[in-house]
């Protein structure tokens, strides 16, 4: 039987492989290279090459995750999500201050993409209400840009 492409990929291939996709966490790539590893040293002696050359940064990953997430996210469930993957935390809390300044125009514009208009009963209003907060937007915020547009407006332009 003749070996696949695939079979036949040292953990360090593997690695880029999957790094070339995206930017992965080290937990994520330790997780996906398990399989493949007859050793878990291993996998820690290919990583910290890869973090010695710079192919594998927390940094990058924290600023690829808020730049995916930033438009339909708030910053508690991209906290969540980062905080799953073991990252340092002055790389986390430096990304989400940073989100924090646009949290409220985030959630307006997310709103108006699903929404587009002031809940008319309390049903509409609370299930609007439930929308941002499971996207992980916060109470002030959310009673904000819930409130109307006109009134999120004013905050921003203050």
């Amino acid at each position: 039987m003749v070996a696949t492409r695939g079979s036949t990929l040292s953990l360090k291939g593997r690695a880029l492989k999957y790094l070339s996709a995206r930017e992965h966490s080290r937990v994520e790539l330790v997780r996906k290279l398990k399989p493949h590893a007859e050793d878990p040293a291993e996998i820690d002696r290919v990583l910290t090459d890869l973090e010695s050359r710079g192919w594998l940064s927390a940094e990058r990953f924290v600023e690829s995750v808020v730049h995916r997430k930033a438009a339909r996210f708030g910053v508690a469930r991209i906290r969540g999500e980062l905080n799953g993957h073991q990252l340092p935390d002055d790389a986390v809390r430096s990304a989400l201050a940073a989100l924090k300044d646009t949290e409220l125009q985030r959630a307006q514009a997310l709103w108006s993409r699903r929404y587009g208009q002031v809940a008319d009963t309390p049903q509409q209003l609370a299930k609007q209400m439930r929308f941002l907060a499971g996207r992980g937007f916060s109470g002030d915020v959310i009673r904000q840009v819930v409130r109307g547009s006109s009134d999120a407006e004013d905050v921003n332009e203050a």
